[in-house]
């Protein structure tokens, strides 16, 4: 068997982006309490989520205390489950051109639809026209 070919490494690699430091370690935090909540906060987003590793640069000791911490903090409710943002998303446009709905009053509603065949009010008029249908005493309840 053939050896494989080494892997020439590409220059992209070469240049990595510094890695990020954590809030924790530049503001030399030893204890994360769950009730400053402002420093929680900086580890969540808008929607309430806690934010991953790769995003704050936290170690991984770092971010199983900031978990804890944002978990009793919403215990405590101190911090939020969940949030919900009123902001619209903006739709991308995907090429084709739908329609969409023109600027301006919105349609109005057309009338009801034309009857079938007899005048108006006439549809269920005479149950004779009809073939198989007996005819049947109907009680008027009062009301």
């Amino acid at each position: 068997m053939a050896p494989k070919p080494k892997r020439v490494k590409n220059k992209d690699n070469a240049r990595r982006a510094k890695k990020k430091v954590s809030i924790l370690t530049q503001e030399s935090v030893d204890y994360v309490d769950y009730k400053d909540v402002n420093l929680l906060r900086r580890f969540m987003s808008d929607r309430a989520k806690i934010r991953a590793r790769r995003v704050t640069g936290n170690d991984t000791q770092q971010q199983a205390a900031i978990a804890m911490a944002i978990k009793n903090a919403r215990e405590m409710a101190l911090l939020p489950y969940a949030n919900r943002v009123t902001q619209q998303r903006g739709g991308r446009d995907r090429g084709g051109d739908r329609g969409g709905r023109a600027d301006g009053p919105p349609p109005r509603p057309s009338g009801p639809p034309p009857s079938g065949g007899g005048a108006e009010g006439e549809e269920f008029e005479n149950y004779e026209d009809f073939e198989g249908v007996e005819d049947v005493d109907v009680e008027e309840v009062e009301a």
